[in-house]
């Protein structure tokens, strides 16, 4: 029988239980049992392959934190249990040292308490200061009357706690609750005795608040029903021998008010939720004041006296002084500086007074480099499901000459740029808008994205400073806030963007508007598009699209273009597509430019015309691997820098070993995959088939309608049209087939 079982449970909480499971599996112990209790797809998935050694119960999404513990621990076979959220961290050996001190404690001991660190999105191992309590009560056991001071103010989580396990069976209708500080409270209440570990042996991750779904005024006046629960629990607990220190529900008393008036403070709460939580709070305090107990003493007392009194106004009077005061001395010290105003003059913040116009959209795409990618897609539906909502672009001067004609329009800085920006109904952008753009309550912002993610993206960058180079993510978190919707087209890109955009906004799986001409488009489309390049009709048309590396300052071809075509032959047309972040550098291609074989389409637009005109794709890491895919035409990747690119700009999966086709790691290679039957062989097939199904989940030609109907239309998820299975959809036709 093993020691300890350590029981994780949940969903895969924007995959940090990842790195949870390969930190287990890389430090077993033969005294520690690993139960993943997976809860959704994405656990399960992520559990398969990193916890291949322990015992996995899959549960379905939705499964509660309590019902997840409860099947965990039901098939523990461990004398003492470690309840560890998938969210959550341990350090290495941290299970072999709660095992090593849970196997010294007597039988009388029911609850290991030990310390913690704090992590967050920028931020790990942070100090709790929960340290000096645990030091108090040493490594004696003891009732919790004797340190009833300590152990109830050590943080309430069940991940800084081991029970026993006949302890838990015995209490499992208390301590089987969603409700984890109660449950992390009542384990000490009836415990026989407590014994502490004063060392690290858990990492608590703290999710932004600004990915957790609003607080409701139920979840608010729960905090209250929680503390009168414990209290009543507390004070039919059996009677103790007298002690020097406070009883455990005079300790509690304390914890219930300073909490019920932090969180007063610090939530946002609708008036009236205010005013009841308020009144509810100051009720329970006057209820369960225990006989004798001395209040505090200078401000927390004013505070408490108001609470009890349900003296409501006076209390928001008093916050109003200590908030002047504090702004105060913000000011002194912010004195002489230059205080931003929003778009930096008063027409726009006039603007913002206005009714937002539900007729008005603003779309932007490329950081406002034009009509293009999903947000273009989703205006040319929009104009013919919602005409009654007008489409406003935003582009740069410089951009301005190439829209298509008749687009309306605006150049920033301009006074209708800031107009149209405060008061439209819809702000469609595949980045980000400006800083200073304010997310109005009534206005939705859409996030389109531009690719599916290969490479790493948002925080995730934060441990790749060369990739990174200086981003603000600071900055960056508050402009991901204002998020409504993310599109996504498949699981996996869903799943990276909740991990490197940990916020609120509702994702849209829905596939890639921008994608759904490769299922619409017709072999007239096709012999238009290649008609226009310049591409014999019996010719072969590859395309040569790489990415940009993060530390290259310019494009430096990594192929011998002019060697490669000779070596294709005559009845090859190169289409050499550089990538857009070196618009305005010299081109390498301009020598070679339309000499017949190699034709340089890197300012052609739209990209979707180079795809459907090309029999193949060749590419290195470029996320148009992914869109490209939806045609079921071969793609080769050329990955001669793999191991620079992986360390350096970092990589959400091995692309060698889930490639969508034939990998060539030179020229050498490449040269003879395409002089051969190989670039569309059997395994290339294959290799492309697995490819798709993972990649081209979403995409089946009416992503675009699903979006517009969601969004612009408010249509519920169950009226949109069901994603077509892969199996079922039919591309657009091959150039061959539309020859």
């Amino acid at each position: 029988m093993p020691e300890l079982s350590v029981i994780v449970h949940g969903p895969n909480t924007q995959d940090r239980l990842t790195g949870l499971l390969a930190s287990l599996a890389a430090h077993p112990h033969p005294d520690v049992e690993v139960i993943v209790a997976a809860v959704g797809a994405w656990a399960q998935e992520t559990a398969r392959v990193y916890a291949p050694e322990m015992l996995v119960l899959p549960l379905p999404d939705g499964t509660d934190d309590a019902a997840a513990r409860s099947a965990g621990a039901a098939r523990a076979s461990g004398r003492w249990l470690h309840f560890v959220h998938a969210k959550d961290g341990l350090p290495a050996g941290a299970p072999r040292m709660v095992a090593e001190r849970a196997a010294e404690l007597p039988d009388e001991v029911d609850v290991l308490l030990f310390d913690h660190v704090r992590a967050t999105w920028d931020i790990s191992g942070l100090p709790a200061e929960d340290g000096p309590l645990l030091a108090r009560a040493g490594r004696a056991a003891h009732r919790l009357d004797d340190i009833a001071r300590s152990a109830l103010r050590v943080t309430p989580l069940l991940g800084n706690r081991a029970l026993r396990t006949p302890f838990w069976q015995a209490h499992i209708h208390r301590l089987t609750t969603p409700d984890e500080p109660f449950a992390a409270y009542a384990a000490l209440l009836l415990a026989d005795e407590i014994a502490a570990l004063n060392q690290v042996a858990y990492e608590h991750y703290e999710l932004r608040p600004e990915s957790l779904p609003p607080v409701t005024p139920e979840e608010c006046y729960s905090l209250i029903d929680r503390y009168e629960t414990l209290l009543d629990l507390a004070r039919n607990r059996p009677a103790s021998h007298p002690t020097a220190g406070p009883p455990p529900d005079a300790v509690l008393y304390d914890v219930m008010v300073q909490d019920c008036l932090r969180t007063f403070a610090r939530t946002a709460m609708p008036d009236p939720v205010a005013r009841e939580f308020f009144r509810r709070a100051g009720a329970a305090a006057v209820r369960h004041h225990p006989p004798g107990h001395r209040p505090p003493t200078g401000p927390e007392a004013i505070r408490r006296a108001l609470l009890e009194e349900n003296a409501y106004t006076r209390y928001r009077a008093f916050q109003a002084v200590n908030r002047a005061r504090r702004a105060t001395k913000s000011a002194v010290r912010t004195h002489g500086r230059r205080i931003a105003t929003a778009l930096g003059d008063h027409h726009y913040r006039k603007a913002l007074s206005r009714p937002v116009d539900t007729g008005l959209a603003v779309f932007a795409a490329y950081w406002n480099r034009g009509v293009a990618c999903n947000p273009a897609a989703i205006a040319a539906k929009l104009t013919e499901l919602a005409p009654q909502i007008h489409p406003v672009w935003v582009v740069t001067p410089e951009n301005a000459p190439l829209l298509p004609p008749h687009t309306d329009h605006v150049l920033p800085g301009t006074r209708r740029y800031r107009e149209v920006l405060a008061t439209a109904k819809y702000l469609v952008n595949n980045v980000n808008f400006a800083n200073a753009v304010v997310k109005r309550p009534e206005a939705i912002h859409l996030q389109t994205h531009h690719g599916t993610p290969l490479k790493r993206m948002g925080l995730d960058q934060l441990e790749f400073p060369a990739a990174a180079k200086g981003l603000d993510f600071q900055a960056l978190m508050s402009r991901i806030d204002k998020w409504d919707y993310s599109i996504s087209a498949n699981s996996h890109s869903t799943r990276m963007w909740e991990r490197a955009y940990p916020s609120r906004f509702v994702s849209l799986d829905h596939g890639y508007p921008r994608n759904d001409v490769y299922y619409s488009a017709t072999a007239a489309d096709i012999r238009a598009i290649r008609d226009r390049l310049g591409i014999p009709p019996t010719h072969r048309a590859i395309l040569y699209a790489p990415t940009h590396r993060d530390y290259e300052a310019g494009w430096t071809p990594r192929l011998d273009l002019a060697t490669l075509a000779d070596h294709l032959g005559e009845d090859t047309v190169l289409l050499v597509r550089g990538h857009y972040f070196y618009d305005g550098t010299p081109s390498p291609l301009t020598a070679l430019r339309r000499t017949g074989r190699i034709i340089d389409v890197s300012s052609y637009e739209p990209v979707e015309d180079l795809c459907l005109a090309a029999d193949a794709l060749v590419t290195d890491y470029s996320s148009i691997m992914f869109d490209y895919a939806n045609l079921d035409r071969p793609i080769v990747i050329h990955a001669d820098d793999w191991e620079t690119y992986r360390t350096t700009r970092g990589v959400y999966f091995d692309l060698m070993s889930e490639p969508p086709g034939q990998v060539a790691r030179t020229q050498r290679e490449l040269t003879e995959i395409l002089t051969t039957d190989a670039w569309h062989d059997e395994g290339a097939t294959k290799a492309r088939a697995a490819f798709r199904r993972r990649f081209c989940e979403y995409d089946d030609g009416r992503a675009a309608e699903r979006v517009v109907r969601r969004v612009f239309l408010g249509e519920d998820e169950d009226a949109l049209p069901p994603v077509i299975p892969l199996e079922e959809r039919t591309p657009a036709p091959s150039p061959r087939e539309a020859v």
